[in-house]
């Protein structure tokens, strides 16, 4: 591997140690570290699960610290483009937002369960409702209170 390497260039180059936090790639006569961040599109848990020592991957340079000696690479930058999306396939944002609209009472469809849950109801009174909601809210906040005054006077014997 006698090329120069530069910022923003694909290189072939060995896996020589696998960290917790990344894995450490022999490039020739330097090394460089693909951050586990760096490893694959998805997250990855284990790097173990991903690459193994003496593996041969294609890694992308990002950047090159001359004072430090230290070479930052990514195994994902290196894919083509087609690999690079996640699993999911499905772009972040891309789709345009559907609005479902009822024709028969002029009402939101119900694909969004937070715009059913909180869409009053006819036959039941909004403010009785309410004021039941909130007196079991408060019952609730009390409880916890309660408990963690119980557990705050145990801490101080």
């Amino acid at each position: 591997m006698s090329e120069k390497l530069e910022v923003g260039s694909i290189v072939e180059g060995k896996v020589v140690r696998v960290k917790p936090f990344g894995a450490i790639v022999s490039l020739g006569k330097v090394q460089g570290l693909v951050h586990i961040s760096q490893v694959a599109n998805s997250f990855v848990q284990d790097i173990n699960d991903h690459v193994k020592v003496d593996d041969v991957v294609k890694v992308k340079i990002l950047s090159i610290d001359e004072e430090s000696n230290k070479i930052a690479l990514s195994i994902r930058e290196a894919m083509p483009k087609e690999e690079r999306r996640p699993k999911n396939d499905k772009p972040f944002n891309k789709q345009p937002r559907r609005q479902n609209f009822n024709k028969d009472n002029n009402e939101q469809g119900s694909s969004n369960p937070a715009q059913e849950y909180f869409r009053p109801h006819s036959s039941v009174n909004a403010s009785s409702d309410f004021e039941d909601k909130m007196k079991e809210w408060m019952k609730q906040a009390n409880d916890r209170q309660t408990s963690l005054n119980k557990r705050a006077n145990k801490r101080s014997y």
